[in-house]
């Protein structure tokens, strides 16, 4: 598969894509200066482009996780295949595990989202950002509010995926010159976490477990085919790679139509998610307890424990705790055990790490809104006792938002916090507390 440059869009990526992005949840105005939409990709990832079969012009499809506070770069090879490029660690996210459901909720959105042109925002007061396409056809179905989530920089977030100023501005560029390659729109997997068997088990009485099943089919479909799904929706949920026998439409509000898909794509999907609940109902039966992992508000990746001035500092001081639940879904009353405790391994001078092609799964947890559930547990995560149901709103308010510096510059010497506020960087402009 050839894709062909597209220069003139990338010179409108440079200079436009400014209509509805004051709106934003993160309170995106625009500055004077886009100068920095031009940065270039590091010749190193270009480099790792290469190696991989892939150059700068070949489409891209992003993952986030949330609990582990990744975010992974795919890269298409000239085969039409995706191969892991790199994966950056997130600076910060906000609220709890579970998706967006209104405005204001300081939730960052899952599910699966469509970036175009036409959301990149050069002239960010967080450096460089882009909007990742909240509400989808599925967050409108289910009368979700809220709108204009970001992927940007300044290390805050109050619902969007925050980055550092260096790690958005090298996501920026590769985004910038695959759609100057020809590439339409960019496909989001925002995941609560990897679909790993442990964080499937450890979560299966979790009251959006219905709806995570619907994200794993998907994540599952790109899994076993590494080319990117087709995302449909209808009767108020999702399907892969699957298009109306008839030949008509999809609504997402309405029934599902008789569905026609790929028998092989269906039977290597059906295949993995088998091996994957045996695998899930053999921990259990090994011991493994459902939890939930509760967040003051959000996380961020280790290596940014060095980072001082971060949006709600005070959130990520207390850090996550374990709720270990009984087989209705129900708290136990053993204390909460503290988890992911912060690395206290020194500022490194790259914030950008490029793995393997089968990422890893490593640590910050996040939570779920609390819920009770009944019936039997592996049913439940199996899919037996209870159908898709629609996320459940949360329940909290917005708390004050704190501003936060470029952590990407050098970092002060640990010494005692003092009440003195924090000063913006000067390249930034600044909002107000709370106009997210």
């Amino acid at each position: 598969m050839s894709f062909r440059p597209n220069f003139s869009l990338i010179a409108r990526l440079g200079v436009v894509a400014l209509a509805g992005a004051g709106l934003s949840a993160c309170n995106e105005a625009h500055n004077t200066s886009n100068a920095r939409a031009w940065r270039p990709i590091p010749s190193e990832t270009v480099a790792l482009m290469n190696a991989k079969g892939s150059d700068s012009h070949q489409p891209i499809l992003i993952r986030a996780y949330k609990k582990e506070a990744e975010l992974e770069i795919w890269k298409m090879k000239k085969d039409g295949q995706y191969v892991h490029l790199k994966t950056f660690p997130m600076c910060r996210w906000s609220g709890q595990l579970g998706p967006k459901v209104r405005e204001g909720d300081r939730q960052v959105p899952e599910g699966f989202y469509a970036i175009t042109p036409g959301q990149m925002n050069p002239n960010s007061n967080y450096y460089l950002s882009f909007n990742v396409g909240y509400p989808n056809a599925l967050d409108r179905a289910l009368g979700h509010s809220g709108g204009s989530i970001m992927v940007h920089g300044a290390c805050s977030s109050a619902g969007c995926f925050s980055m550092t100023d260096n790690q958005i501005a090298e996501i920026y560029a590769i985004a910038r010159e695959a759609f100057g390659g020809g590439q339409r729109a960019i496909q989001m997997q925002s995941l609560p976490f990897r679909m790993t068997a442990e964080n499937l088990a450890k979560h299966r009485l979790d009251p959006h477990m219905a709806f995570w099943r619907q994200l794993k089919k998907g994540a599952d479909h790109f899994e076993v085919t590494k080319r990117e799904p087709a995302v449909g929706v209808c009767g108020r949920r999702y399907v892969f790679d699957a298009q109306p026998a008839n030949g008509g439409s999809l609504d997402a509000s309405g029934a599902c139509p008789t569905l026609s898909e790929d028998a092989e794509v269906k039977n290597l999907v059906a295949e993995k998610e088998s091996a994957d609940n045996a695998k899930v109902a053999d921990l259990v039966a090994k011991g493994v307890k459902p939890v939930r992992i509760m967040y003051a508000d959000g996380g961020q990746h280790p290596d940014f424990a060095h980072v001082d001035e971060v949006s709600r500092p005070d959130a990520l001081a207390k850090g996550p705790v374990e709720v270990a639940l009984d087989d209705k879904g129900k708290a136990r009353k053993e204390a909460p055990v503290a988890v992911a405790a912060k690395s206290t391994a020194p500022a490194r001078t790259e914030t950008v790490a490029a793995r393997s092609d089968e990422p890893q799964t490593t640590g910050t947890t996040a939570f779920a809104s609390a819920g009770a559930a009944t019936g039997d547990s592996i049913g439940r995560w199996l899919g037996l006792n209870k159908t898709d149901a629609a996320p459940a709103p949360a329940k909290s308010g917005p708390p004050e938002t704190i501003l936060v510096t470029d952590p990407d510059k050098a970092q002060k010497s640990a010494k005692p916090k003092t009440a003195s506020p924090m000063k913006p960087q000067a390249s930034l402009v600044w909002p107000t507390p709370r106009q997210y």
